[in-house]
């Protein structure tokens, strides 16, 4: 009889699963493509592209969330009422038909739904994945935090100017525009790294989950720190060649590096330089002792 009644139990357990899979397949994978449409094809606005690191951050965040399926199943059921509240946000974000608000809908829904199933455990089990998923999100934050970054715009510039100068190329810096044989490059926002230091710092984040660095604060802020400096010294180094070369008439050589697929080599090797940087941390740093909690595991 104990038997017969938890075969039922664990059957409605797995169709409750499937259904709910079905129906954010159904609600959310119009979305997604979407996204994917527009990282992969550039088919999309430029705010919309900071946010390209989603192309493998999303599939991680769900390669931990499965991972992570005995633990959730292990946890009792606990609603909390934070998480009706997200999913009612969520619906209402999906239905108003504003794209930045659909988009948010998808990391809200399937916060409430953590919530909602095994409340406040539940939600710190999956907090990375949504982390991960919230994080790929397009929104507007580039463009409003864009009017803060020009100081680091005019250190670009100015240090690209240097450079180029030891060189013996005759460089007129104004502001954040480098003029060169008669011709200008502009150290724009997204041209100062604004996007590649997005990225840094995402892939930063998913290495030292990976490697389970993050357990030591002094691993997380050193990775995390070099994924800036990287950032910002690669970015002066591409301004430079591409100041070079469109000052040098190479105008080949300038559209390969700035718009076609010399630009996501050089954004390539940057990320490995973050997995050499961590390689170098894990060798050098001693180990630390556990700092935070560990994850639930469930009763």
């Amino acid at each position: 009889m104990q038997i017969g009644r938890k075969i039922p139990i664990a059957i409605d357990r797995y169709l409750i699963d499937g259904a709910i899979l079905a129906l954010l397949a159904i609600v959310y994978a119009p979305l997604l493509i979407y996204w994917y449409d527009g990282w992969l094809n550039k088919s999309v606005s430029l705010v919309h592209e900071y946010f390209s690191h989603g192309l493998i951050g999303l599939p991680f965040a769900a390669y931990i969330a499965w991972t992570h399926r005995k633990q959730w199943r292990k946890l009792p059921h606990n609603a909390h009422p934070l998480g009706l509240v997200l999913l009612l946000l969520g619906g209402l974000f999906y239905l108003s038909g504003q794209s930045e608000l659909v988009n948010l809908s998808f990391p809200a829904v399937l916060a409430g739904l953590c919530l909602w199933f095994k409340g406040i455990r539940g939600f710190r089990l999956q907090s990375f994945p949504l982390m991960l998923v919230f994080l790929a999100t397009p929104t507007a934050v580039p463009y409003l935090i864009e009017p803060y970054i020009l100081p680091l715009q005019r250190f670009i510039a100015g240090t690209a100017a240097f450079i180029l100068v030891q060189f013996g190329l005759d460089v007129t810096l104004v502001g954040v525009n480098l003029f060169v044989g008669g011709r200008i490059v502009e150290v724009a926002p997204h041209c100062a790294g604004l996007k590649m230091l997005f990225t840094s710092l995402y892939v930063a984040l998913m290495l030292l989950y990976w490697s389970d660095a993050w357990k030591s604060r002094q691993k997380r802020i050193l990775l995390l720190s070099g994924a800036v400096v990287v950032s910002v010294v690669g970015n002066i180094i591409r301004n430079a060649l591409l100041t070079f070369f469109h000052g040098t008439g190479q105008d080949s050589a300038f559209h390969w590096l700035h718009e076609s697929w010399g630009g996501d080599v050089y954004s390539a090797g940057m990320l490995g330089m973050l997995v050499i940087l961590l390689n170098a941390i894990e060798r050098y740093c001693p180990e630390e002792p556990e700092s935070s909690p560990q994850l639930p595991e469930g009763e």
